[in-house]
Parts: C-alpha cells; sequence; structure tokens
C-alpha cells in the first residue's frame, strides 16, 4: 500500500428541533434561527431536509478529543440560539411521539428534488444520523478499507442505538431509523468493489442515464465521501451524549487504523457473504446490543460484550497512535449503562409506572433528551 493515511476526523450530526412548551417538534422555526446558528457556528451549522432539523459539522481534526471540543462548541451554539426562540434540539434519531404528515421540507432546491422523486418515503424521513469522516486520501485505499470495515459497522450501530420510539408507538426496535431509511434506494451495507476504477464504473453508469446527479445520493451505510478524501461510516444513529459520539468517531478511526495496518502487513480482514452481515445489521438495530451478534469466524452469536473487549483489544494500539484510548474505552460505559435507546426506554417505563399517561410519558423522554443532548458541553 501507499504512505500511510493522515486518518483526519469530522464528525456530523443532525438534531431535532422541539418546542420546549410542547415537546413536540416545531416544524417552522424562524429562518433567523438557522442563520444565527450558521454565523456563530463559523460556518459549520445547516439546514436539514426537513425544517424541524438542524445539522452540524465539525472541522477536519488530527485527533478525535480535538473533534469532540469542536462538536461541543457546535452542539452549544445550536443549544443557547434555539432556547431564544422557546426550542431545543435533541440529539436523538427520531422523535418519541411526532408526526411526519404535519413536516415541512426545507425550500432548498436539492430538498424539493428529493421530495418529488421519492415521494411518501421522503415524506416518512424524519430521522436523524450521525456520520464520521476519517481522512484516507488515496482512492484505492478508500475501497479496499471499506470493504473490509463492513464487517464492523453492525457493531458500530448496536453502541449507537437512539431511535426505539416512532409516532408515538414504542416500536420493540433500539434503532427504528434504519427501517425508515432503507424504503430509499441506494441504501444498506455498501457494494463491494475490486478496485476504485470499479466504483467509479458503476457511479459513472447512474450519473450517465441521469438516475443521479453526483455521489451524494448514494445513501449506503458508509461511502467513499463525494466531497472530501474520506472514508464516511452513515450507520450510526445520533448519539443523545456528546461523550458518546466520540467514542463511536474514535472506534471508527481506530479500526480503521487497525485495518490498514493489517493490510500494510499483507494481511486483511477475511470477506464474509453480505447475507450474514446484513443478519448482524439487523440484530443490531433490533437489538442493539442485547443478544448478541454472529461472530462469523467462529459461527455462532456471541455476546455483544465479549465481541466489544476483542475489538477494544484488537485496537488498542491504534488508539494509542491516535490520542484516543479514553474515548474508545468509554464503549464500556455505554454497554454498561445502555446507549441512548435503552435509556429512553427506561425513562417512558418509569414514568409510566408512577401513573403517567403515554402522552406524558413521552414528554418526560423528550425532556430528558433535552437535557442529556445539552450536557457535558462546556
Amino acid at each position: 500500500m501507499s504512505k500511510e493515511p493522515p486518518f483526519t476526523v469530522g464528525i456530523e450530526e443532525e438534531y431535532l428541533l422541539v418546542s420546549l412548551r410542547s415537546r413536540d417538534l416545531d416544524n417552522d422555526p424562524p429562518h433567523s434561527l438557522v442563520e444565527e446558528c450558521h454565523q456563530l457556528g463559523g460556518g459549520q451549522v445547516s439546514p436539514e431536509f426537513l425544517r424541524s432539523q438542524i445539522e452540524v459539522g465539525t472541522k477536519v481534526c488530527r485527533t478525535v478529543p480535538e473533534a469532540k471540543e469542536d462538536l461541543k462548541r457546535l452542539r452549544r451554539t445550536v443549544v443557547e440560539v434555539a432556547r431564544q426562540h422557546g426550542l431545543a434540539p435533541i440529539a436523538a434519531s427520531t422523535h418519541p411521539f411526532a408526526r411526519t404528515i404535519e413536516q415541512r421540507h426545507t425550500d432548498k432546491d436539492r430538498y424539493v428534488a428529493l421530495a418529488k422523486e421519492m415521494q411518501a418515503a421522503a415524506r416518512r424521513m424524519l430521522i436523524c444520523g450521525m456520520h464520521v469522516h476519517v481522512g484516507l486520501d488515496d482512492n484505492e485505499q478508500r475501497i479496499d478499507l471499506m470493504n473490509q470495515l463492513s464487517y464492523f459497522l453492525p457493531h458500530f450501530l448496536a453502541l449507537s442505538t437512539s431511535s426505539p420510539f416512532w409516532e408515538g408507538e414504542q416500536t420493540g426496535f433500539r434503532s427504528f431509523r434504519l427501517t425508515i431509511f432503507n424504503a430509499l434506494p441506494r441504501t444498506g451495507l455498501p457494494e463491494r468493489f475490486a478496485s476504485w476504477g470499479e466504483y467509479q464504473r458503476h457511479i459513472d453508469t447512474l450519473i450517465r442515464t441521469g438516475l443521479i446527479q453526483d455521489t451524494s445520493k448514494i445513501w449506503w451505510d458508509m461511502r467513499p465521501s463525494w466531497r472530501y478524501p474520506t472514508l464516511e461510516t452513515r450507520i450510526m444513529d445520533c448519539a443523545t451524549s456528546v461523550d458518546d459520539s466520540a467514542c463511536l468517531a474514535a472506534l471508527v478511526q481506530s479500526t480503521l487504523r487497525m485495518l490498514y495496518r493489517l493490510r500494510k502487513g499483507n494481511q486483511q480482514w477475511r470477506m464474509y457473504p453480505d447475507m450474514l452481515l446484513a443478519e448482524n445489521r439487523w440484530r443490531a438495530m433490533r437489538y442493539g446490543s442485547d443478544e448478541g451478534l454472529l461472530d462469523l469466524a467462529r459461527g455462532e452469536l456471541v455476546p455483544f460484550g465479549e465481541l466489544l473487549e476483542e475489538l477494544l483489544d484488537l485496537i488498542h494500539e491504534d488508539a494509542v497512535a491516535l490520542d484516543c484510548v479514553r474515548e474508545v474505552e468509554h464503549a464500556r460505559t455505554i454497554l454498561r449503562r445502555g446507549t441512548s435507546a435503552h435509556r429512553q426506554v427506561r425513562v417512558w417505563e418509569e414514568a409510566k409506572s408512577r401513573g403517567a399517561s403515554e402522552r406524558e410519558a413521552l414528554s418526560a423522554v423528550v425532556d430528558w433528551l433535552v437535557r442529556e443532548s445539552a450536557s457535558g458541553l462546556d
């Protein structure tokens, strides 16, 4: 392989804007809110597909601790500006009870075209995600490492889950978001390619025939970024805790470096059939970290905690080199106390046990999300 990649890191997160009075989404927040966030955030805050969404993106950072500090600054900016309008951001992939039919999409050409093409599938896109970019400036490296990293995507999803509710229903899923996102074309696990040239030929076919305008319309769980020389991991739910966000970014970055290190030694992670990877992906959606995943080398279901310890051992050397050992090891805390999805369901159950109505219990979840999304930002 060519020279070692930079392994820079960037984090993008999408938030939902809720009314502090009703706890419902604000489907028509003031235009000035996004504009002020954009200005105060140094141009790193932007509108999303729905008016009730807002997106932040860190700078290109050398380390995860650096990216975490920038993410905290951006979250804090959105929290403070939103509060002036009686609103608050929640860092979760779905809202506990908001209705998709009541949402409005942002009046931008790109979003208008998306709504027109995707119809009802787009109107249901009341979901938010977290994307992690890792700098890989060699195209062949990006394809090679994308092929290998696919194995670990369900592991990352299991630690990120934050969408157990949908339109007032406790869905039984830890990540219901992906059941909604899967309705779009070009989603799911990434395709495998023998080379950058093969990938580019497939993309060129889609562009030449007018099916897509550019690779921003490739919505796989992981993709070569269309804007940056990065590999962009997209499978994860939006983490409610900023500490969890940093942990997930560190896991992605360190795992990529581990795979690069293996490749440099003329080794690589074994490729497994897509149907088995897809089974782990579904299990992570449904159960999160609760029921274990298939260990494809052993051919058996293994408790998630055991798989996590194996991964942490594999990437320890890389976490040291990338200065993110603390962030990587926070994964044990996530597993012990639960992801956002676990904690949301716990809040809902506790409220119900105290005699709260369904709406009151779901509103209690929103209140918890508001607090937790804004915690740890000092």
